[in-house]
């Protein structure tokens, strides 16, 4: 039988008997890349949009995750010393609790005592600041008054988009609350059975999926732990050098300085930005410009030390994302989600870097099905429990007798 698309007799190919051989390969290529890029963009999309409409659950479950990778080894060492595993996760967060309440104690009652004075301060700089531009530029004090104004006009204009980004923080008393008690019920339940909720997961999949899916996983879930442990490392010791650095230049509230730095540094770049600004400002309202410049010194040695000792040396051994990487999801972050994108970004980013090279090398056993193997040992190990209660039982009722 001759072939369709066959060359006619004499040597002559028509135009018309196949459009598609007539264009280039390279063109051909492009647009099958093409639409495949396309619906891949969609589907990307669309995953966003999805998140956006549940931002409300989305946030509070990542923040879940990341408490969790940090005191899920607390867990894990009570089980290793053979104690119960519901007296591992009380005490994580037993810890976690005091954790947070001091850090909340140190900067409630430090900046609550020092915060009218700042405001006053800052006001008098402004106007000095004002005058000086007035004798040495002059531009009177009311046109420089307008500018900022306006400035000042612009930013709470845009202060959602600033604060928010695309996935928003939430903005209400209820919102608050009902992220923060999803936060602390999914830390809770994954503390206790995050091994059988993930099992649960990897069970919707088909099983030649659940061996690479699993491994995959463990994986990410490896370098999200990695990153948290070592994120708090590199915050604390930032805290330390700039609050020090402020305690011995006579910057009053060193402390609240030095816990706003802890917190801030857990987004990477930005956040060590912004603290280190509000070091340096502190510093010029209340020491003048001098002692703000060495403030600022001090604060671009810390991060100087960050970047160049603790980021290649320790961050990078565990997150093993490339600094550049790192800078371009913390921005992608921030542009697409803001507060909350600039958090997450570097443990996706890290997870995902693991997960990619975990399934291009292959790197689980084959033939084997995670998820039937962990549901035969949970049927024996509750069968183990079943005897040994019944044991226990029947011991006692020998003894009564």
């Amino acid at each position: 039988m001759e072939e369709r698309n066959s060359v006619p007799e004499g040597g002559a190919f028509e135009p018309g008997d196949d459009a598609a051989r007539e264009l280039p390969m390279g063109v051909r290529v492009a647009a099958a890349w093409s639409w495949r890029l396309i619906i891949i963009g969609l589907a990307c999309a669309s995953f966003l949009w999805l998140i956006v409409q549940v931002r409300i659950i989305v946030i509070p479950l990542l923040i879940a995750i990341l408490l969790t990778a940090l005191l899920a080894p607390v867990v894990q060492w009570f089980e290793r010393q053979g104690a119960p595993r519901w007296t591992g996760v009380v005490t994580a967060l037993a810890m976690f609790g005091i954790a947070v309440w001091v850090l909340v104690t140190l900067i409630s009652t430090q900046l609550r005592d020092g915060y009218e004075d700042v405001a006053r301060r800052s006001e008098e700089v402004w106007w000095q600041a004002l005058h000086w531009a007035e004798a040495s530029f002059g531009v009177s004090a009311s046109e420089l008054e307008a500018l900022t104004g306006q400035a000042w006009k612009t930013v709470e204009e845009h202060q959602s988009e600033i604060w928010s980004g695309a996935l928003g923080i939430a903005t209400t008393a209820g919102q608050l609350v009902t992220g923060a008690l999803l936060t602390i019920f999914s830390l809770i339940f994954m503390l206790i059975d995050g091994k059988r909720i993930w099992f649960w997961v990897v069970g919707f999949l088909p099983a030649k999926a659940h061996a690479p899916v699993d491994a995959a996983g463990r994986a990410g879930w490896i370098s999200v732990g990695q990153y948290v442990r070592v994120q708090i490392f590199v915050a604390f010791v930032d805290a330390v050098g700039i609050g020090a650095g402020a305690a011995l230049l006579g910057v009053p509230l060193a402390i609240p300085i030095a816990v706003l730095v802890f917190l801030g540094s857990f987004i990477p770049f930005l956040g060590a930005i912004t603290t280190g600004a509000l070091a340096a400002f502190i510093a010029l309202v209340y020491n003048g410009p001098v002692n703000a410049l060495i403030m600022l010194g001090v604060v671009i040695l810390v991060n100087q030390i960050e970047g160049h000792v603790l980021q290649p040396l320790v961050m990078g051994s565990a997150v093993k994302v490339h600094p550049l990487g790192v800078v371009l999801a913390v921005s992608t972050g921030a542009l697409l989600a803001g507060v909350p994108g600039a958090l997450f970004a570097v443990p996706i980013a890290a997870s995902a870097n693991s997960i990619v090279n975990t399934l291009a090398h292959r790197q689980w056993q084959s033939g084997s099905d995670p998820v039937a193997d962990y549901h035969r040992r949970e049927k024996i190990h509750h069968r183990a429990r079943h005897r040994a209660r019944a044991l226990a039982k029947s011991r006692r009722r020998e003894g009564q007798s």
